[in-house]
């Protein structure tokens, strides 16, 4: 499947992502696939290499001038080899831009020169936090990796003023840096009306404290276990929205504190049918390249109780330390507030951030900007 076409702004594009969830662009329908047909129109020729295994089932798909291929390679191990093979078979593009820093990033820099092109690199992980590094001798790799591959880029995007800082501090690279924040629909989060399931599952409790998040070391939800242990009173109760490999340990670990009966795990819903039901929302990460979470909350008029991560700070959570967590938590219980509001909200629609996501990457070669 190739397709030769070229755009009416003289453009093609070539994606590389690693994206193999089921909100990922390898379905078609999902949100990043329809995120990845705004772009397609705006260029007029989008191809996405997308790694994925074999058992993921994933076969190429075409939508308009969308064309996504799957690696469907035998393990991890064979994403690189399988992503190069694919893009040598497409025509050349004008700028290949890919989805992280790290081995994707990588791979797609391979790319980019073995076709003589432009490299746009996006970032969305707050990959210079010294949390990430402590997190695995991995992630320590993958610092070096991200300086190796940014210093070659001939633009990058950040999706935020504190990602961008941080490489400008430590990294000299000749690409010029964007924060483009992740479009929200905040509309959708701001009418949404409460889910009666829910409230009425939990309406024993006078108090509901939310977790919205992937069950994983980095988002550190063990400390709003502890927290909520600490602080809460018997009339509140923690629920937790979210899968991941850390999912038993941390049943285990709300066992061991005895509010095993206060805290439920939810598994993967879809968020916004529990803002609304909910009182206030906890982010314990130890970072975060942006906080989708904390914006979508507080458009649905939540407040959130954050570490200093992401976007926490700007966006108008009540923000404070992992050591004072608990505290800080007791503190809303006695104090409040009992409301959020979302300070700054980048994007008037979806419309405006695609034109600016798209006006990014046409940057890198000859300048060309969307009318």
């Amino acid at each position: 499947m190739t397709n030769k076409r070229q755009t009416s702004n003289g453009m093609r594009i070539l994606a590389i992502s690693g994206d193999r969830s089921r909100r990922g662009v390898l379905y078609a329908g999902s949100p990043a696939f329809k995120r990845q047909e705004a772009y397609a129109k705006q260029f007029g020729n989008l191809d996405v290499i997308v790694f994925s295994r074999r058992s993921d089932g994933a076969t190429p798909m075409e939508a308009s001038a969308l064309r996504v291929y799957p690696t469907n390679s035998a393990s991890r191990f064979f994403y690189g080899f399988d992503a190069i093979r694919i893009a040598l078979k497409l025509p050349k593009p004008d700028v290949v831009t890919v989805q992280d820093p790290f081995e994707i990033g990588f791979v797609a820099w391979l790319i980019a020169a073995l076709h003589g092109v432009s490299l746009h690199v996006q970032v969305h992980t707050d990959f210079l936090s010294p949390e990430y590094a402590r997190l695995s001798f991995l992630n320590r790799i993958r610092v070096w990796v991200a300086g190796f591959v940014l210093r070659r880029a001939s633009g990058v995007r950040v999706v935020s003023e504190r990602i961008k800082k941080d490489i400008e501090q430590t990294f000299r690279i000749r690409a010029s840096i964007t924060a483009l924040p992740i479009f929200v629909d905040v509309e959708r989060f701001k009418t949404a009306r409460s889910y009666l399931a829910i409230s009425e599952r939990f309406a024993m409790f006078k108090t509901k404290v939310l977790v919205v998040s992937r069950l994983e070391p980095e988002k550190n939800v063990s400390l709003a276990i502890r927290a909520f242990a600490e602080a809460a009173p018997e009339d509140a109760c923690l629920i937790i929205v979210g899968a991941g490999s850390r999912a038993l340990s941390l049943q285990h670990f709300a066992k061991r504190l005895n509010v095993a009966g206060r805290v439920f795990f939810e598994g993967s819903k879809d968020a916004s049918d529990y803002y609304r039901s909910c009182d206030l929302i906890l982010v314990p990460s130890k970072y975060e390249g942006y906080g989708l979470v904390t914006v979508e909350a507080l458009s649905a008029g939540k407040p959130v109780l954050s570490t200093d991560v992401g976007i926490a700070r700007e966006a108008g959570a009540i923000v404070t330390t992992e050591e004072r967590f608990a505290e800080a938590l007791a503190d809303w219980f006695k104090n409040g507030p009992r409301t959020g509001e979302l300070k700054n909200c980048p994007y008037a629609n979806f419309e405006e951030y695609v034109h600016a996501y798209c006006n990014d990457i046409m940057a890198c070669t000859n300048g060309k900007k969307l009318p």
